[in-house]
């Protein structure tokens, strides 16, 4: 039998080299980006068109490379970063695999640029699918600038996979966060199709949370600082009034390097535990600092995922500071015995001196004189009469006693009408009633329907909203006075993208290019002040869920919609609004099934009622 082993051709080898690195856009955005980081790079720009599939470009002013170095670095297995085995168990930097360039040069059409800053002239590298084109001297500055055009030109298939552009373009915008956010010392600028979307100049790590998620961040962040002999322990968890039911601004970072990890996230979210609602995730930006020995960042091609060699002390050390943290600034009820905050002086009184008050005394006035008196008024003196001050509390207490009995009595009423409210399960009618303020019970021939009333109320609100997004008839209420709401650039994005479907619903916006929007109209059944609520979760829910591809725009929205305006577990329904729901329900397509495919209802037979009592 002949041999059926044979070794890949380069070209292969590196297309699939390529698929390992290179998953999408955002992939090139991230490699070229941490590549600029280990040059040297005090200021980057990033280049994009058409979401990463026409154009990547990212321009650095780093120590660049000669001649010989540019044309390695194109070469699989090449790197400066690392030159034995045991540098892996001490990394400093970022791109160490040296696949990240000759993967992108299999794919794609790579132009790049780039001189040393004792070189007087630099080169210039053109290479298409792992070929060289051309190599030539050319005059450019100081650092390195790479192109990258025609993503998966020569891979029809891992092209057509790719998403729209918007889609790929928030990806890319995910990865720009997770650089940035790490390396405020660095100056970074982002512009798509010619617009410039990020200017982030150099700062500290706060001002550098603020202006990539925009000023609404500027009070909702806590600081973090703990240093221990394991880890060292830096950043910012958010407030707990503004965690999201979905993960938003969620970040680890290990030793400069964007990691996701789990487990560490429940640590975070059991400091929070008792500050916010069970099915709400806190937002934190976080940078441990531990040593390069006892972590692996080489697990996965991607390094996102690593592991530490202790995984619990980390826990429990990252717990306890937030803890910590949390109590620190008043943020977390804390018990302190030894101090009394009330009595502490407040901030702006800290540094004045006390004011001794002025008094001024009369000391001719007598009360149970009856003779006239004089009365101080300011500095003027009047003469008053004290005769008859008796009478002048005369059935005063009768008054107070038959006040007070009648409002005890109005409000016993009212308590006991409201007890009676609640359990009346036996109606006038005899038909409804509410079950533990979570339920709506009702009677039918066979016996008893369960419903229950958040999901049931999610699949009237869910088809009622695709109807109108469908047909484009949304009733909306125009405001008097336009409310003003921060959006940060990736938001805004999501809400370009959106704003057909929510005119649809009844919104309405002014110009949607400056981080302050403002809204001018709304939907018939969205209140005034749970906008802000409302849109926030929106955006979060259309953000985790748009890669599902079996799930289209306006079905997402309709659904975020709904799950933010149906009535809650917990609200009291009087009986015209069960009756209300319970005919809406079953005037539904599909009544049987909430927008997340939860059961909506049960029914109890008379024979189930019989078995339970025999």
């Amino acid at each position: 039998m002949a041999d059926i082993i044979r070794l890949l051709p380069d070209h292969v080898a590196n297309q699939i080299a390529a698929g390992e690195v290179v998953q999408r856009p955002a992939s090139v955005v991230k490699e070229l980006l941490e590549n600029s980081i280990d040059a040297g790079a005090t200021s980057i720009k990033l280049i994009v068109k058409d979401g990463g599939k026409t154009l990547i470009q990212v321009v650095d002013d780093g120590i660049g490379m000669s001649e010989t170095d540019a044309r390695l670095s194109f070469e699989r297995h090449a790197t400066s970063k690392i030159s034995s085995a045991e540098d892996l168990f001490n990394l400093r930097t970022k791109g160490f695999r040296g696949e990240a360039l000759a993967s992108i040069a299999a794919i794609a059409h790579v132009d790049m640029q780039t001189k040393r800053t004792e070189a007087e002239v630099g080169v210039r590298l053109k290479i298409e699918g792992s070929k060289v084109v051309s190599q030539e001297v050319t005059a450019t500055p100081v650092g390195t600038s790479i192109s990258v055009k025609n993503l998966f030109f020569n891979i029809p298939a891992r092209r057509n996979f790719l998403k729209s552009n918007q889609v790929e373009l928030r990806h890319i915008i995910d990865e720009f966060h997770r650089v940035t956010l790490v390396h405020p010392a660095i100056e970074f600028h982002f512009y798509n199709n010619g617009s410039e979307i990020f200017n982030l100049p150099k700062t500290k790590s706060r001002q550098r949370v603020v202006h990539v998620f925009g000023n609404k961040m500027q009070d909702r962040l806590v600081p973090l600082e703990e240093s221990t002999e394991v880890v060292s322990i830096s950043g910012f968890v958010c407030k707990p009034e503004y965690a999201k039911k979905s993960r938003g601004e969620q970040f680890f970072f290990a030793n400069d390097r964007f990691i996701k990890s789990p487990y560490l996230h429940h640590a975070v979210v059991s400091a929070f535990e008792g500050l916010i609602k069970p099915d709400y995730h806190p937002g934190y930006f976080l940078f441990l600092e531990v040593d390069p020995k006892s972590i692996d960042i080489n697990i996965h091609p991607t390094k996102t995922e690593v592991k530490f060699d202790d995984e619990h002390t980390l826990y429990a050390i990252l717990k306890s500071a937030i803890k910590h943290s949390l109590g620190q600034f008043n943020v977390a009820p804390v018990l302190d015995f030894n101090r009394d905050s009330n009595l502490d002086t407040p901030y702006a009184y800290q540094n004045k001196e006390a004011v001794i008050p002025g008094v001024t005394v009369d000391p001719s006035f007598n009360p149970f004189s009856d003779t006239t008196v004089k009365k101080t008024t300011g500095t003027q003196f009047q003469k008053v009469s004290s005769k008859g001050w008796e009478n002048l509390y005369e059935g005063l207490v009768t008054q107070e006693k038959d006040d007070f009995s009648s409002v005890h009595i109005e409000s016993e009423t009212e308590i006991q009408s409201s007890l009676y409210a609640e359990n009346d399960i036996t109606s006038e009618s005899g038909t409804t009633f509410q079950l533990q303020r979570k339920y709506v019970v009702s009677t039918i021939k066979s016996g008893l329907l369960v419903i229950h009333q958040n999901r049931a109320h999610q699949r009237v609100l869910y088809e009622k909203f695709l109807g109108e997004i469908t047909l484009k008839k949304g009733v909306s209420q125009q405001l008097l006075f336009p409310l003003e709401m921060h959006f940060n650039e990736s938001e805004r994005i999501l809400l370009k993208e959106l704003q057909d479907c929510l005119r649809n619903v009844g919104f309405a916006f002014e110009d949607i290019s400056e981080e302050t929007v403002k809204v001018t109209a709304i939907p018939v059944m969205v209140s005034e002040s749970r906008i802000g609520t409302v849109l926030d979760q929106l955006l979060s829910d259309y953000k985790e869920g748009f890669s599902m591809e079996s799930i289209s725009q306006a079905e997402l929205l309709a659904q975020g919609l709904a799950q933010n305006l149906a009535v809650k577990s917990g609200e009291v329904l009087d009986e015209e609004s069960q009756w209300a729901l319970v005919n809406d329900l079953f005037g539904c397509k599909e009544p049987e099934l909430s927008p997340a495919h939860k059961k909506t209802f049960t029914i109890i037979s008379d024979l189930d009622l019989e078995k339970k009592l025999s």
